[in-house]
């Protein structure tokens, strides 16, 4: 019985696939299609739920399945983002025209990534105050024993990062095992690695400008090869976003998310002041929020129902160049320094929020200005290396914990509800590296604005 249930199921599922497939080949709009995958998961995953139980064997078997798509479909956007990060900041030195404006860029993009993340750190102390969360009342179950087993072997290995240590942990070594993104700084080893190869190809240009023209063709060849692998790739957003919502609504412990509901709660509303404050940058720079946010909308779903800010980079630079009118150098520098730099929400409001709650049980007055601002400091130091894919948010909370000498059992009490938060965690995580590209584009003037203010100008099917 329970494998001709699964096998119903499966059918139902394959059956919204076409639906989705339908509704690409009447060439209905991306964003539509999107939206449509947010909604049917949710509905897809709360009945299999509501139906079977969160532990039945036939929603188990079902997401089994149901992962080739959705789990597949992280996995291929994964698999070109080291490709992907290398030949856009090459081809940002190849094609750019004024040489000096990359400093400009590369501080710009750091400064708003890191002037967030702290105002971010603020905004979680700031919740946990105007909730009154008290670490002590959270429950201890059997997964939140072992969660807490786990964490304490990892803490060893996290009192051995000296921020100095991070820092170097950022050099590339091997970059070919960082093309293999065989260490959680990867990205930005490679990052630094095809800034090296733009500044050498700055100075051939000079000195060799035939050898120059040369290289200049192959890596816009490689360029465009790897873009168009992306469109392939986002053309299967909307059955991805469809097949992730459907398992996160499945399998989510309701009962631990109405015993955690002040938690979350307050977490979604640190979140979205911390969106507000991504809007007042905006509009110092003279661009509408509304704007930004319903261009932005296909990327940020993306990133709440996949959990990856990784994942996310190659929407996220379609987006900003595409569609937001970001000059290409600023959109990859942003893009890539924004997947382990400065995460608003994993590196900044959540172990603010962690450490703020747990501090009283510790004998610490969490009102003292000295201990806020020393929170702050270590969060935003911190923030630098946060892997882009899940579990980076606890990286960062055992890093904090263990600079500031307070317990990590806070961050196992909270297991249970952790996808539902990291899903808005990752959409802000998101949101802050774009809005650096757009903020850091706009302040050198390079920001087009009339992509930016034109409706059409948005990442369509002719896209993607």
């Amino acid at each position: 019985m329970t494998n001709l249930l699964t096998v119903i199921v499966l059918l139902l599922f394959v059956a919204v696939l076409y639906v989705f497939y339908h509704m690409q080949k009447i060439h209905a709009k991306f964003s539509t299609r999107v939206f449509t995958g947010l909604f049917a998961g949710i509905l897809f995953g709360g009945l299999l739920q509501l139906i079977f139980g969160i532990e039945s064997p036939v929603v188990e078997q079902s997401l089994d399945w149901m992962s080739i798509v959705g789990d597949g479909y992280v996995a291929l956007l994964q698999m070109l983002i080291m490709p992907l990060v290398f030949v856009s900041i090459v081809s940002a030195f190849t094609r750019m025209k004024e040489s000096s404006k990359i400093g400009k860029i590369s501080f710009s993009v750091l400064a708003t990534l890191l002037g967030t993340v702290a105002v971010a750190a603020l905004i979680g102390i700031s919740m946990v105050m105007l909730f009154n969360l008290d670490g002590s009342q959270f429950t201890q179950g059997s997964e939140e024993t072992s969660r807490i087993a786990e964490i304490t072997q990892q803490q060893s290995e996290v009192q051995d990062l000296s921020i100095p240590e991070q820092i170097l942990s950022f050099i590339p070594t091997n970059v070919f095992a960082d093309l293999a993104g065989s260490r959680d700084t990867s990205t930005i080893g490679v990052v630094i690695f095809s800034a090296f190869v733009g500044v050498a190809y700055l100075g051939v240009k000079r000195k060799a400008p035939e050898q120059a023209e040369t290289f200049n063709r192959i890596i816009e060849s490689l360029y465009n090869i790897v873009m168009r692998i992306v469109t392939l790739v986002l053309r299967l957003t909307p059955f991805g976003v469809f097949a992730l919502m459907t398992n996160v609504l499945a399998t989510s412990d309701f009962g631990a998310i109405i015993n955690l509901g002040t938690f979350i709660i307050a977490s979604y509303v640190g979140l979205i002041i911390v969106l507000l404050m991504h809007s007042l940058l905006l509009m110092s720079v003279r661009v509408n929020p509304i704007t930004y946010f319903k261009k932005s909308f296909p990327v940020l779903s993306f990133a709440f129902t996949s959990r990856s800010s990784a994942g996310a980079l190659p929407m996220n630079l379609q987006t900003q160049t595409k569609a937001l009118g970001v000059e290409d150098a600023t959109a990859n520098f942003a893009g890539s320094f924004g997947i382990s730099i400065g995460q608003n929400g994993c590196a900044g409001l959540y172990p603010a929020m962690l450490a703020t709650i747990v501090a009283p049980t510790a004998g610490v007055d969490i009102f003292d200005w000295r201990f806020i601002l020393m929170l702050i400091l270590v969060v935003t130091i911190s923030s630098f290396g946060v892997a882009g894919v899940g579990g980076g948010a606890t990286f960062a909370s055992l890093i904090v914990l263990s600079s500031m000498n307070l317990p990590l059992a806070i961050v196992g009490l909270v297991i249970s509800v952790e996808p539902l938060i990291d899903m808005a965690r990752t959409l802000v995580n998101v949101s802050d590296s774009m809005v650096a590209g757009v903020v850091t584009s706009a302040r050198l003037h390079d920001l087009d604005r009339d992509t930016l203010n034109d409706s059409n100008q948005v990442v369509t099917e002719n896209e993607v």
